[in-house]
């Protein structure tokens, strides 16, 4: 008997750990929530909720295979392990299958349990790159992107990076299993109602109103999203996708986020209609792959550098910064009131849909750290409270990106100003006024630094009061950061 034990991997395409389970034979496969780990890890109720439908499709999908999914809730990690291991004596299985975490929690749970003598194969896939495999000629993980894109591209140019598509079905599956499995299902269903709840939780946390059903499920995403961004956006997503009025990136980041597709399978996608992009970095379509890297060299950082998972900056330099930055300060910036309009709508539209646009995530984790001096941990956990797409390594990545206290982060003397990137990316406006209608009626000209305007108007009631002026503010961050 072997179990499927399901973690950040709802998926059925290129899940190594379920093609193994079904090659076995497995007629189980086990989650086992932790809400109180994900209270803990601040995991934003939007994506809990994107789980769980994820989780049950996830179940109907394993029905084909004669695989009933059992749904265990339990508090953290450590309840977790037990729970693991009691369902293997109790169902008498000699091997799981698992597909790896990277964060150190995570790991440790997994060395646990290894320790422990249950017999556990764990795959990685969430990944194009394997971990450990893009190294200096030290052997060493880099520490700058661009040597380490140049590596990864010469790996996947020599190895290749297949996705494993879908498990076979069992040719001599009795009907039987997927009868039973099918019946179990709906039961299932009728668990998954409480799947994210959490006695340290607010009633207003657990019932919260922003749901994931905005989102499609990831089988109508790769039918109907995908082809369309691949076929015709791609092409120019350089053009498009810093400007937060228009739908010019993928938006896949949800689903990647959850394990509801795999970035493996994407990069086949677009190598499938760019044969050509792995040699030609300058094609027009090899900016999004670009992002596809990102993402990976923030992953095999953590797994080099543990510490990241610690709340620990990448440059030791910054461990003991005292950040200067008001609490007060903190709050209106989280409630979109700092008096610049795009950092204002940024937030709103956070706070709204739970997603926020990826130039705007820049914009306003600059404007956190540097204009306002407060630490970047606080602003990583507020994302991570919000977003429906928060994956630590890309959202601890970008922080400290913004932060300067990261690996390959911009400078500390850089600080974006709130009033240009408005100018820029959102020239007439039309994103500030969708999330801060009552500037809806200020002119095209005043629309990103609106104050003086208004004050001419007699409108200064509409909208609130900057926090800090940029010169001030970029001064006192220069000099807070040199010293």
């Amino acid at each position: 008997m072997s179990l499927l034990w399901i973690r950040r991997d709802l998926r059925s395409f290129d899940n190594p750990a379920l093609n193994q389970a079904v090659q076995s034979g497995c007629r189980y496969a086990l989650y086992i929530s932790t809400p109180k780990q994900w209270h803990l890890h601040h995991d934003a109720q939007i994506k809990l909720d994107f789980m769980r439908r994820h989780l049950l499709e996830m179940g109907r999908h394993l029905t084909q295979y004669g695989i009933e999914l059992v749904h265990v809730s339990v508090t953290d990690f450590n309840e977790q392990q037990d729970c693991l291991i009691n369902f293997c004596h109790d169902h008498q299985i000699e091997h799981v299958f698992a597909n790896s975490e990277p964060e150190f929690n995570e790991q440790q749970r997994d060395k646990a349990l290894l320790d422990s003598g249950l017999n556990i194969t764990f795959y990685d896939c969430d990944v194009i790159a394997s971990r450990g495999r893009i190294l200096n000629q030290s052997g060493e993980m880099f520490k700058v992107f661009t040597p380490f894109k140049k590596a990864w591209l010469k790996h996947i140019r020599e190895s290749g990076a297949e996705c494993i598509g879908w498990p076979k079905v069992p040719d001599n599956l009795p009907q039987s299993h997927i009868i039973f499995a099918e019946q179990k299902l709906a039961l299932l269903s009728q668990q998954l109602n409480s799947f994210d709840a959490d006695e340290n939780q607010s009633e207003e946390d657990c019932h919260s109103s922003s749901l994931s059903s905005q989102w499609p499920l990831a089988d109508e995403l790769m039918e109907k999203v995908v082809p369309h961004f691949l076929d015709d956006k791609v092409g120019v997503y350089s053009e498009t996708r810093d400007f937060p009025g228009i739908k010019g990136t993928s938006g896949l980041s949800p689903y990647l986020a959850i394990g509801a597709l795999s970035a493996r399978t994407l990069y086949q996608q677009l190598l499938h209609r760019y044969p050509q992009l792995i040699e030609d970095v300058n094609h027009p379509a090899f900016c999004w792959l670009n992002e596809l890297i990102w993402r990976d060299f923030y992953k095999h950082l953590l797994f080099h550098y543990p510490k990241l998972s610690k709340c620990s900056p990448f440059q030791p330099k910054y461990a003991h910064t005292k950040w200067p930055g008001e609490r007060v300060h903190f709050e209106a910036w989280t409630r979109g009131e700092t008096g610049y309009p795009l950092v204002d709508a940024a937030m709103k539209q956070l706070i709204k849909t739970g997603w926020m646009h990826n130039r705007l995530r820049m914009v306003v984790a600059s404007f956190l750290t540097k204009h306002l001096l407060v630490d970047w941990r606080l602003g990583e956990q507020f994302f991570m409270e919000h977003l429906i797409d928060g994956d630590f390594t890309a959202n601890n990545g970008g922080w400290q990106w913004a932060a300067s206290t990261g690996c390959d982060a911009q400078p500390y003397f850089r600080v974006f100003n709130p009033i240009l990137q408005s100018q820029r990316f959102d020239p007439n406006g039309d994103f500030i006024r969708r999330y801060i209608p009552e500037l809806k009626e200020i002119p095209n000209k005043y629309i990103h630094f609106p104050h003086e305007y208004m004050a001419q108007q007699g409108l200064t009631d509409i909208y609130c009061s900057l926090l800090v002026e940029h010169k001030a503010a970029r001064l006192r961050a220069i000099a807070f950061y040199k010293g």
